[in-house]
């Protein structure tokens, strides 16, 4: 009974386990070499999935991204105590033996025979290692994954087949340093290289004996042998592992005595993957290089093989990310508004010319728990790019308008009536005319306040944000010059990814955008009219120091500089007299820029840009929705009158500039002499509230001034009026208005 029940226990592990042993004496006939002839490559070279790290302009790491947290070595650069300890412990005659082991298959039938048990195997470290390159290849698929590992008779001689090629092809170094590339040794480290790097913080090639031996004996077992968990285990198993060093004449008695008697001496670091790690509120922007890469045609012609790319890891990408302007967009973004207040704010800062994005940053940070305030959707870009679907820029879009009317002739003096509230005209299309078939209120456009009544030239228009204006600029030149000037600039959708369809009220800003999208229109703006595609990558090489092709930006003129030149001059003086004539900077420097406020107060805007830095600070409720009026947000109380783009994003946009141009040279903007309209008389108005013409910037080189003290009657520096009734922010003194502006439009300032 005793021989026959060894004998069928022999059966089976000679066909479940040893039947690699037949193999090596008969396998490697005529119809397995013919099969076998040539083995795929991805076994003699792996394609292993490795760890990507992300860097900022200066150097800096983001964060570290990985599908497999693995850094692939050479043979020199491992510890040579790794090296013999892995072999002594999984395959002490692997320098000794074939492909297949049959002294080991005979062991192990003879053990597990006397045992009455299959508790130990035969393969090889080359059979281990050809089963490890099936499970990398199946990735993420589980069912694949399974299947790799199942212990099947036919999976077994299709491993044993290619171990038996792969030792004709590789040298058992090569064989070795490919196994500790390649194996799992727990808490997410694959490699030799993560593991030393997650258990005892160094690199491999510095590990002591006591040290490699302890990695060494995590591979059979890792839950088991784990040494978070269960460091008792783990030193019973690393005295083992050197125990068979010595036995195998690696090291002596005395460094074995002296390993032993090491303590377990753990340095561990917690996993760190993926953009939640991401340093400085920069999580976001780390998301966005992700979408880059697996939407760009620059690193794979469909999506699968981007996804790939960005799945195999082992890049090193180097963006345009400036971790000094980063800092200061967070700082403005987070001090202004807290996580916890109903609203948000984003803002991202761009260099005019370059395409380069410099900054990218909002409130509520980067991370899985929304009972944290936390998200992942970025606030700053387009939803094909992680974000949202966008929020409605208000006045901040009149400037594109006023482009396009420039660009087709117009005069910066050319006066419109701009009566206070007028229809929406009938206006001439790409494809043929717009007509307001719109009833009761909706056939109508009002400016924001019933004193506010041309007619107005474009600079004092800009500066006081005169709706009705615009719109008839929009009449006069017809739609299709705006359609052609949003195409220049590349918005042709909106931030949903809906087709723009250019009807009259999109003067107003009612088309949803991203803050990325409006900072590269006023980097537009600020370098003279050349429009450059948004980039987020400077340069992307491989851990083997191969560079890898990156999308580049591509630049246009989108209009000329003479219109630019204009548009300047007029954007320039909404910060020395309009609506952001109080957010001018510390220093002094010159800066342009336009306000936004839109319906209900649901969304304010301030995009606004020197020379070298163009920026657009968005404030609202994440998904839209919420009036920020009678509220609180930061430390700021906001009224009935509620949020202006001059008070909410101003503020924030000017401690973001302040900060990230501090040191930077004071370059002014090419400007243009554009008359001042005559002064409008109200017969029945008092001297006083005679609001003064807004004058001329003067100077190039000269910074934006601080806003002068308009006398009035009773209006206090709480937000007086000037112009006719525009609601000013804090610290400019109005004329008869109540302080509070009393404006009843539709919030578009």
């Amino acid at each position: 009974m005793k021989f026959l029940g060894v004998s069928v226990l022999s059966g089976v592990l000679l066909a479940g386990m040893a039947l690699p042993a037949v193999g090596a004496l008969g396998l490697t006939a005529k119809n397995t070499a013919e099969g076998f002839s040539n083995i795929p490559d991805d076994f003699k070279t792996p394609p292993l999935t490795q760890a990507t790290q992300i860097f900022d302009a200066k150097g800096g790491l983001i964060a570290k991204v990985y599908e497999r947290d693995r850094t692939v070595l050479t043979a020199d650069q491992m510890s040579p105590f790794m090296r013999q300890a892995q072999v002594d412990i999984e395959d002490a005659r692997f320098y000794e033996h074939g492909a297949v082991d049959l002294k080991g298959v005979l062991r192990a039938i003879s053990k597990n025979a006397e045992s009455g048990t299959a508790s130990q195997g035969a393969s090889t470290l080359t059979q281990q290692y050809v089963k490890n390159v099936n499970v990398e290849k199946a990735g993420d698929d589980q069912a694949a994954v399974l299947e790799a590992q199942r212990k099947t008779l036919g999976r077994k001689i299709q491993e044993l087949k290619v171990a038996i090629k792969l030792e004709e092809d590789l040298t058992k170094d090569q064989i070795l340093t490919n196994y500790l590339n390649i194996t799992f040794y727990g808490h997410q480290a694959y490699g030799v290289e993560a593991a030393a790097q997650r258990y005892f913080s160094k690199n491999n090639k510095d590990l002591t004996v006591a040290e490699a031996a302890t990695l060494a004996g995590l591979v059979q077992n890792p839950s088991q042998y784990d040494p978070v968990r269960f460091p008792d285990n783990t030193v019973k198993r690393r005295n083992v592992v050197i125990d068979k060093m010595v036995e195998n004449k690696h090291i002596t008695a005395d460094q074995a005595k002296e390993a032993k008697a090491a303590p377990l001496g753990l340095k561990y670091k917690d996993p760190q993957n993926g953009c939640i790690t991401a340093q400085a509120g920069m999580g976001f922007f780390c998301d966005y290089v992700r979408h880059v890469v697996k939407q760009d045609p620059s690193f794979g012609k469909n999506a699968a093989e981007r996804k790939k790319f960005w799945d195999q890891g082992g890049l090193n990408i180097y963006t345009t990310l400036d971790p000094d302007k980063q800092a200061a967009a967070q700082n403005a973004v987070t001090s202004r508004v807290k996580v916890t207040d109903p609203v948000s704010a984003a803002a991202t800062m761009m260099e005019p010319g370059t395409g380069k994005i410099l900054a990218m940053a909002q409130t509520r940070p980067y991370g899985l728990e929304p009972s944290k305030n936390q998200t992942v959707v970025n606030l700053n870009v387009d939803a094909a790019m992680g974000g949202g679907n966008g929020f409605q820029p208000g006045s901040t879009f009149k400037p594109i308008i006023a482009a396009a009317a420039l660009e087709n002739g117009m005069s910066p003096t050319k006066p419109y009536p701009s009566e206070n509230r007028i229809e929406w005209p009938t206006m001439k299309t790409c494809e043929g005319t717009w007509k307001n078939t719109e009833k009761g209120d909706k056939r109508f456009v009002p400016n924001e306040s019933k004193s506010e009544v041309g007619p107005y030239e474009l600079k004092q228009a800009m500066a006081l944000s005169v709706n009705t204006y615009f719109v008839q600029m929009e009449q006069e030149m017809g739609l299709c010059p705006v359609k052609q000037m949003l195409d220049k600039l590349g918005i042709t959708t909106t931030a949903a990814g809906a087709k723009i369809e250019v009807v009259p009220s999109i003067t107003l800003g009612t088309k949803e955008m991203s803050p990325l999208t409006m900072a590269n229109v006023y980097a537009t703006f600020a370098a003279r009219g050349k429009h450059c595609t948004p980039i987020a990558i400077n340069k992307i090489s491989t851990v083997d120091g191969k560079d890898v092709k990156v999308p580049q930006t591509t630049c246009t003129q989108a209009f000329s500089e003479s219109t630019a030149d204009a548009l300047n001059t007029v954007l320039l003086n909404v910060t020395e007299k309009g609506t952001g004539a109080t957010l001018g900077l510390e220093d002094g420097r010159q800066i342009a820029g336009k306000t936004g406020t839109t319906d209900k107060k649901k969304a304010a805007w301030f995009s606004g840009y020197t020379p070298q830095l163009a920026t657009a600070v968005w404030i609202g409720g994440p998904t839209g929705g919420v009036e920020m009026k009678n509220m609180k947000i930061g430390d700021t109380y906001y009224g009935n009158d509620g949020v202006f783009g001059a008070t909410g994003p101003g503020p924030i946009w000017k401690l973001a500039m302040d900060q990230a141009l501090k040191g930077a040279p004071k370059e002014t903007f090419q400007t243009i002499d554009i008359p001042d309209p005559a002064p409008k008389v109200d017969p029945n108005a008092t001297p006083a509230a005679t609001a003064p013409a807004a004058p001329n910037p003067g100077d190039p080189n000269a910074g934006n001034p601080p806003p002068p003290a308009v006398p009035g009657g009773p209006g206090t520096n709480a937000g007086g009026l000037i112009g006719g009734g525009i609601t000013l922010p804090p610290g400019v003194i109005g004329g008869p208005g109540n302080g509070n502006g009393n404006g009843n439009g539709n919030g578009h300032r």
